[in-house]
This record gives structure tokens, sequence and C-alpha cells, in this order.
């Protein structure tokens, strides 16, 4: 058998302590499938006294993590530390620069710094693999990259992340609002101490931006993603959609088109939807991500499984150094840099689809007037309209709307009209209907 393929493992939390579990029991096995030996040689972590529950003992120790790209006795640098800058960063620079392959499960960085650092391991001959960082265990960069390889990826959208989509079925299943099952996601330990990443959408738009550069073809653009999470939905939200046949669920959206100038137009949008009961992506439950890709020849892809934990990232990890050592190299983004095409955000405002609308209100006369008077002003035409009363709440009446077909525009312009308005006890929550 070919000499081993020498690891560095910088980050010894879940996935990096299950990359080290992963290779002690399935060794063997992964060795045969890969044609030579898999072996970590030295690991680098914050605090060399933790107990992790693995024996540490075996590999070399580094306190600065950097130094592991300038080790002679290291081929594979696996960063498992996180964070889209710092250590994390400067230990991809430098690795990369150094000639040494690198396998991370950091989708901040690849958001962030993906085209620098694709452009680095082009310029090295350096494989750069991140399959652990979109989607956890579910093979969908691979998919896009290689099993759709013959396809026009035409749209790309799906429930990216676990920790939203565990507290909006929960809601959905029990019928509490959003902090008390917030609150049980943290204890099960579904969701981070501080939960912002996940529950405001950033995580999710992370994923998104590279889903949609490597089926579009695009130059990576997360600072386009419009990003909307799930703190504003309440139970009554949850309620009024299930009446309507719908689910709520965190969806990211892209698409791209040729605009009228032959410019690639890139849509990517991160925000609740109202999904139909009868799609695929409503049966998904709990900490579960799915991500459907549509192509010109295959058509819809539908691609779940589990989204994070250590078991299903550490399987990503090890697979992307499986492909390593059977020296299969390909551009990290599916295309060179050189002809990923730096596409322009597309207008939102043109997106033709339905709405849900939920307004707080006060319970006074002339207040549903007021809000269809605006509706009917902005060209918005409503399909239906409920009106549920909270006397507990001082009052407040909760008004939802579902409108009819029309351009994103004029919900806008709907929605500005009533900026401001004393009868609003809050800023209107809109979500768009995915059929």
């Amino acid at each position: 058998m070919a000499q081993a393929l020498r690891i560095a493992l910088a980050g010894l939390g879940t996935v990096g302590t299950g990359v080290i579990n992963l290779l002690a029991e399935n060794g063997a096995l992964i060795a045969r499938r890969a044609g030579r030996p898999i072996e970590i040689v030295a690991v680098s972590a914050r605090d060399r006294q933790k107990d992790r529950g693995v024996d540490l003992s075996p590999y070399a120790w580094v306190d600065d993590m950097t130094e592991l790209a300038g080790r002679d006795d290291v081929d594979v640098v696996v960063e498992l530390v996180g964070g889209a800058d710092g250590p994390a960063l400067a230990l991809a620079r430098r690795s990369l620069s150094a000639g040494k392959a690198l396998v991370t499960a950091n989708k901040a960085m690849i958001a962030h710094h993906g085209m620098e650092l694709a452009g680095l391991a082009e310029g090295a001959g350096a494989p750069l693999r991140f399959e652990a960082a979109v989607a956890g265990g579910i093979p969908v960069i691979k998919g896009l990259a290689e099993g759709a390889a013959a396809n026009r990826i035409e749209a790309v959208h799906g429930i990216l992340n676990g920790t939203c989509n565990y507290i909006l079925t929960e809601m959905e299943a029990t019928g509490r609002d959003f902090a008390e099952v917030l609150k049980d996601a943290q204890d099960l330990g579904y969701a981070e101490a501080d939960p912002a990443f996940d529950i405001e959408g950033v995580d999710a738009a992370h994923k998104l931006a590279i889903l949609a550069s490597i089926g579009f073809g695009t130059q990576l653009a997360f600072d386009a993603v419009e990003i909307t999470g799930i703190t504003r939905i309440r139970a009554a939200d949850i309620a009024q959609a299930a009446a309507l046949g719908y689910v709520i669920r965190l969806i990211g959206v892209a698409d791209c088109a040729n605009g009228s100038s032959g410019t690639q137009r890139l849509f990517q949008r991160v925000a609740p939807c109202l999904v139909p009961r009868g799609h695929a992506l409503a049966a998904v439950t709990g900490p579960t991500n799915a991500v459907v890709a549509k192509g010109n020849f295959s058509g819809p892809l539908l691609f779940e499984g589990a989204g994070a934990g250590d078991g299903p990232t550490a399987s990503a990890v090890v697979a992307d150094l499986v492909d390593i050592a059977r020296s299969n190299v390909a551009p990290p983004l599916s295309l060179p840099v050189a002809s990923l095409e730096a596409a322009i955000p597309a207008d939102s405002g043109e997106r033709v689809n339905r709405a849900y609308i939920r307004f707080v209100v006060a319970d006074r006369p002339g207040v549903l007037a007021e809000i269809a008077a605006a509706m009917r002003d902005a060209g918005v035409s409503i399909e239906s309209l409920i009106q549920q009363g909270r006397p507990e709440e001082g009052g407040e009446v909760l008004v939802a709307m579902v409108t009819h077909e029309g351009p994103e525009s004029a919900v806008s312009r709907a929605l500005d009209l009533l900026q401001g308005s004393p009868s609003l006890a809050e800023e209107p929550l809109v979500m768009r209907l995915i059929g």
C-alpha cells in the first residue's frame, strides 16, 4: 500500500474529536478505499490540558496552530477552529501558500474569503476541500460539482440550518412560542449559548452563497445575500400558516439568469417562507438539512440528512481526505477562479409571488380600512384576510393576509405607505409563499 496521507488537525471540539474517532474506528476500511492509510501526526487547540475523551498521546502537540502549515511531516491541514477571520484564516492562507492541502468545515471563512483561498490553492496546486462546511454529512457540494456536472443548475433552495428547523417544527408541533422553544434547543445542544448566527439567518446565508457559486459558476457573493431570520415568528403565525395548508421553514433560495445586457443576475435570499404541506421541504423536521437543486437535464435533485453534529460533519471531513488521498484534484469552486462569472445582484422587487403579511394593530375602528387602502394604492390584491384579537395584550389585534401573485415591489410600496402609522404596534412581518 502507498505511503500514508499525513494530516494535522487544528481544533479539537466535537468535530475534531469526531474525526479522530472515525479514523480510529474505520481506519482500515478508509485505507482500502483511499488506496493508502490516513494518519494524524499533529494536533493543535487552545487548551492542552482539557480532557476531550480521546487519547492525544500518539500525536505531536503544537501550541501555535499556524505552525502546522510549516511541518515537513504534514501533507494536509484540517481546520476545524471556525470563524471567518483570525487564526483560522491565517492557518488557511499559510497552509495553501506552502502547498499543503487544506480541508475545512468553516463555512464563514469560505463564504467571506473563498475566492482568495481558491486562488491560493490553484496557484500552489494544492487541494482545497470544504464539503463539511455545508449541510454537515450531506454530500451536496460533491453532488453539485461532480454528480450534476453535466447540467446547467437553474435554481438551488433548501433548509440549511438545523437549529432554525428544529425551532420552527417544534413550535409547529407544540404551539409554543419562539423564546420558549429556543431555550429548549439550547438545552438540547441544537443551539449555541449565543444563537444569533443561526436564528438571524447568517449561518444559512454562508452556506447558500457557497452553493450558489458552485451551482451557477459565479463568484462568491455573500454580501449580496438578503437575510431575514426567524426571531419575529410567533406561534400565531405557525397556526395561521397551518390553517392555510402551509408550514413555515427558513429557506435559502438562489437562482441565476441572464439580464438584458447578457450579464448574469444572481438572486440569493435566506428568509422564513410558507411551504405547502405536500412540498418535499415541508416534511423535513427537527435539526435536519435538505437541499433541492434543479438541473436542466437531471430535473430536481434532493439532498437530505443530518446537517450538523460530530459524526455527520466528521464523515464529510474524512470523505474530503479520501478524495485527496486518491489524488482527486478539482477546482475548489467547481470552476477555475478565472472562469467564475461576476454576477450582479438581481432586483428582488421584480420577483413575482404570493406573500403572507402579518400586522399587529391597535383594536380600533378604521385600521383594517387603512391597511386595505394602502394595499389598493400599491396595487396589491388581497386573497384572504384573518383577524385575531389578543385582549391579554392591551387590545392589540393580529391581522394576517395572503396576497394574490404579484411583484414584491408592490408589497414594499404598500408597507412604505403604512410606515409610521399610529395604527401599527410593530413592523409588519412578510413571508413569501413557495410552491
